[in-house]
Order: structure tokens, then C-alpha cells, then sequence
């Protein structure tokens, strides 16, 4: 069995076989991006500056949209679902960290530590939240192949 060539710069990109790394960066791009399009808008473009509710309201609307892409994706899986959210909430953080370098006022509304720490507890509320459901439902899972059992190993009949 021959196996594949590999090219020089390929061992850099073998993180990306790792799914939750791999939708971790893309979802902290995403994010980064809406980011950074939402500050540009907001502070370049003066005949927008009437329309700062609705535009503070639609991009808020993405960033949780985007925010979901790792918990949709790793609904069953809690820790992997924490390392991705985690993952792309760090590049979002270093992108906030970047902006308050150009956009002084930035980090008096919130530093990028209470932006990460924000972002981390959020995601490891909803992990949490995964995992303690999967928990009651292999419970309740268990609880009834019991009881379906018993009834019948025994040779009696249930009643309720």
C-alpha cells in the first residue's frame, strides 16, 4: 500500500484533522470579522451613525449566530464543545485586543480580559448545561431499559 506524498509545509496543518480546533479557528474568523466590519461601520461611515440601534442590533444578532456554530456542532459532546468555543472565542479576544489599539474608547466600555472571561464562562455554562443533560438522559435511558427488563426476567407482569 503506497502512501501519499507529503509536501514540505504539510505538518503545519495537521491540526486541522482536529475537528474542534478546525471549527474553533473558523468560527473565532468569522467572528473577528463581523467584529472588525461592526467597529469600521460604526466609526467610519457618518451616514450610519443615525442608525446605530438597529445597526448595533443586527450585529449582535450575528455574533450570537456565529456563537452558536460550535454548540450546534458539538451538541453531544461537551468538552469538545468547550475546547471549540474556547478556541474561537480566544482569536476573537486577541482581535478585541488588536481593535484597542486603533479604537482607543474600546477598552474603557470593557477590557479584553473581561472580554475572554466573558466568552469562556459562557461557553463552559453552555458545556456544562450539555453535559448535565446527557447525563439525565443516559439516567432516564438506563432508568428505562431497567424497567422493561425486570418485568420480563422475572416472569411476573407489571402492573402500573
Amino acid at each position: 500500500m503506497a502512501t501519499r506524498p507529503q509536501l514540505p509545509g504539510m505538518q503545519w496543518f495537521l491540526w486541522l484533522r482536529i475537528a474542534s480546533l478546525r471549527i474553533g479557528v473558523l468560527t473565532g474568523i468569522y467572528l473577528s470579522c463581523v467584529f472588525v466590519a461592526w467597529l469600521e461601520v460604526a466609526n467610519r461611515v457618518p451616514a450610519l451613525w443615525s442608525f446605530a440601534e438597529l445597526r448595533n442590533l443586527v450585529a449582535g444578532a450575528i455574533l450570537i449566530v456565529l456563537l452558536g456554530i460550535p454548540v450546534l456542532r458539538f451538541l453531544h459532546r461537551p468538552g469538545r464543545l468547550f475546547v471549540a468555543g474556547l478556541t474561537a472565542w480566544t482569536l476573537m479576544t486577541v482581535t478585541y485586543l488588536v481593535a484597542e489599539v486603533h479604537f482607543t474608547l474600546l477598552e474603557s466600555r470593557m477590557g479584553a480580559l473581561h472580554v475572554f472571561v466573558l466568552g469562556a464562562v459562557s461557553y463552559g455554562f453552555v458545556a456544562v448545561l450539555d453535559w448535565v443533560f446527557l447525563m439525565c438522559a443516559g439516567v432516564r435511558h438506563q432508568h428505562m431499559v431497567q424497567s422493561r427488563e425486570t418485568p420480563a426476567s422475572t416472569g411476573r407482569h407489571h402492573t402500573h
